[in-house]
């Protein structure tokens, strides 16, 4: 699980890390490397996976408990219990913030210069919501800036793959346009990748980078659309080289 630099600056270097399912202990269909306990893994296989995830990365990784919304929490106390949130955020070097997707985006952002990450869970109902906005105030509020944030947008389903009703892609396309296509059955479709990136630019985000694998389609990644019954991978965000307030 090799971490990657997401942003420098001369205040950090931020790092960012995605998981698959890999490598783990959890037993079949949770197989290898679950990350959530809330889809009826067995927990001490969850706890053995998420330990070799804090080892590999050396350092706590502060977990929230997802609820599809627009809530932000600020981590300050890795050993804290795990806020309900979709989106945390950190000046705390000492900790990496996690997001558990298997369809949904992880959204991984940075602002070096200033010292602070989030990671933001965006689905359908989060998209619409504005949970990325949230996150990204929130990272303002402590010092970011538009210029000098960068964004990193993971592994999710894919426009062609996420088939929804039309009375539910209207409802999305309300709030967030770009979002609504047309599936490769000729159906009615949500791009959440899509919809995300017209949300950063409004933001004035423009550094962006993508992983671009559709989770409906890659066996290395879980798909809640997919299988069902499945475990979820993570996206990790946290800071190298900087001191928390």
């Amino acid at each position: 699980m090799p971490a990657q630099v997401l942003a420098t600056g001369e205040a950090a270097t931020a790092r960012f890390l995605l998981t698959d399912r890999s490598g783990g202990v959890s037993a079949a269909p949770f197989d290898s490397f679950n990350l959530a306990r809330h889809v009826g893994d067995d927990e001490h296989a969850v706890d053995r996976n998420r330990q070799q995830l804090t080892d590999a990365v050396g350092r706590p990784v502060a977990w929230m408990q997802q609820v599809h919304g627009d809530a932000v929490a600020r981590v300050v106390d890795p050993s804290a219990a795990a806020p309900v949130a979709d989106a945390l955020v950190t000046t705390n070097p000492g900790v990496a913030v996690a997001v558990l997707v298997a369809d949904c985006v992880p959204l991984l952002l940075a602002d070096a210069d200033a010292g602070v990450v989030a990671a933001v869970h965006v689905g359908r109902r989060g998209l619409a919501a504005g949970v990325a906005r949230a996150g990204w105030s929130a990272l303002a509020d402590l010092g970011a800036q538009s210029g000098s944030t960068h964004a990193h947008i993971g592994p999710a389903i894919c426009g062609g793959c996420y088939e929804v009703p039309t009375d539910m892609q209207r409802a999305v396309a309300e709030q967030v346009p770009a979002a609504a296509v047309t599936t490769t059955r000729g159906t009615p479709g949500l791009d959440i990748r899509a919809g995300l990136l017209a949300q950063l630019a409004k933001l004035g985000i423009t550094a962006v980078t993508s992983d671009g694998r559709c989770t409906a389609e890659s066996g290395e990644l879980y798909s809640h659309r997919r299988d069902g019954t499945t475990g979820r991978f993570a996206g990790l965000v946290w800071l190298d080289g900087t001191v928390a307030p």
